[in-house]
């Protein structure tokens, strides 16, 4: 029998069998569980519980049928209220290890924690649709989904329907008022069967339907998504976390690092908003967007390294990066530009105080925000307000 020592940065339990550290999943602080020792390396152990000798007051009944098998959500297991605790002790503990910055955060911004998805990608094999499960891709087959969209949900069945039967992947995707929608399947189908199911339907990467592309509101901006776009996925938080950016936003000139459609700078800026992004159909929707907004400005589709060289004074840059965090070229060109605020979205702890620790010479952190952007999962969303020392 072993006791679960604290939660790791994963959602993991935390416990030690033969004086190594190992990792469970779905077990929490306090409890005592025993093990089946699944892998073992020099360093650590992973187990799966057998048996639950004491449970958690901690512990709620998980209410989707999949959750053991599918590796999309972490924390079901866990009651809401103490997923939003534990990111925020996770997100504290991050800092104080690794940094030596004087900030305590104390709340997390959240909403509803069911159908807030307004993307998701299933996987096929003729024998099921649905997500990969933990740590492998095996694919458990899926009927609907707690964190997706009502609309996603009916799309789903829809599919399963008509069959599934040639089905490698099926990306769906959905406005923010789930309206509308966009539905993109690869494999070997007869079309004619699903190009109805959508208001956007593309096959094996080209579009079938008229229309390209669906639009989708932030707060009062309008934004044109594409199949391949990015677009913050939790369409009940969004407009929270951008009318905090737009809070600190100082001066006119905003450079939009990592723009993706544009949304935050369009969303932030009144006018000649400058945006650098090297997905292209990011790209192509961001300047689109800037139309349907009645906007100034201009993206360029580029690696943020490659010419962030070209552009001065901005008295604002935001940065948006992906879970790899800045690369040098970039932070050192931070530095040259000298803005007075830099606006950090993070979706990554870790790599943002390692971004920050390279900073710190420059830029003084004024506080750190968390948004609870992806519930049931150990993912948490975070805005870092610096300012030019």
């Amino acid at each position: 029998m072993y006791k679960i020592e604290r939660l790791d940065d994963f959602g993991r339990g935390i416990t030690h069998v033969n004086d190594k550290i190992c990792f469970v999943e779905n077990a929490l602080e306090g409890e005592e569980v025993e093990l089946d020792i699944i892998k073992e390396t020099s360093k650590y152990i992973v187990a799966d519980v057998v048996r639950y000798v004491s449970k958690s007051k901690d512990r709620i009944k998980v209410d989707c049928p999949y959750y053991d098998k599918c590796g999309g959500c972490n924390l079901r297991h866990l009651k809401y209220k103490d997923e939003n605790k534990y990111k925020i002790d996770r997100v504290n503990n991050i800092i104080n290890k690794f940094s030596d910055l004087d900030i305590s955060i104390d709340k997390i911004h959240y909403k509803d924690e069911y159908n807030y998805r307004n993307k998701v990608i299933l996987h096929g094999n003729d024998e099921a649709l649905g997500f990969y499960s933990k740590n492998s891709h095996d694919i458990v087959d899926v009927e609907s989904c707690l964190i997706c969209s009502n609309m996603i949900n009916q799309i789903i069945n829809k599919i399963r329907n008509i069959g599934i039967i040639g089905i490698k992947e099926v990306l769906i995707r959905v406005s923010n008022d789930d309206k509308k929608s966009i539905v993109h399947i690869r494999g070997s189908i007869d079309i004619d069967k699903y190009k109805d199911i959508s208001d956007v339907f593309i096959y094996n990467n080209k579009v079938i339907s008229n229309k390209k592309s669906i639009i989708s509101n932030i707060g009062n901006k309008k934004y044109y998504v594409s199949g391949d776009s990015f677009f913050q996925i939790n369409r009940f938080l969004v407009s929270d976390l951008y009318d905090e950016v737009k809070e600190h936003i100082k001066g006119k000139k905003v450079l939009d690092l990592y723009c993706g459609t544009g949304s935050i700078g369009i969303y932030v800026s009144t006018n000649n908003i400058i945006g650098i992004d090297n997905n292209i159909s990011n790209i192509y929707d961001a300047n689109r967007n800037l139309e349907l907004n009645d906007m100034s400005g201009e993206f360029y589709l580029a690696d943020v390294e490659d010419i962030i060289d070209r552009f001065n004074d901005f008295d604002t840059v935001i940065v948006d990066p992906p879970r790899s965090g800045l690369d040098k070229i970039t932070i050192d060109n931070l530095k040259r530009i000298n803005s007075k605020r830099i606006i950090y979205v993070s979706c990554e702890p870790i790599t943002l105080v390692r971004d920050l620790n390279l900073l710190k010479d420059n830029y003084d952190v004024k506080s750190i925000s968390l948004y609870n952007l992806f519930p049931r999962t150990y993912h948490c969303e975070s805005i870092t307000v610096l300012e030019r020392r």
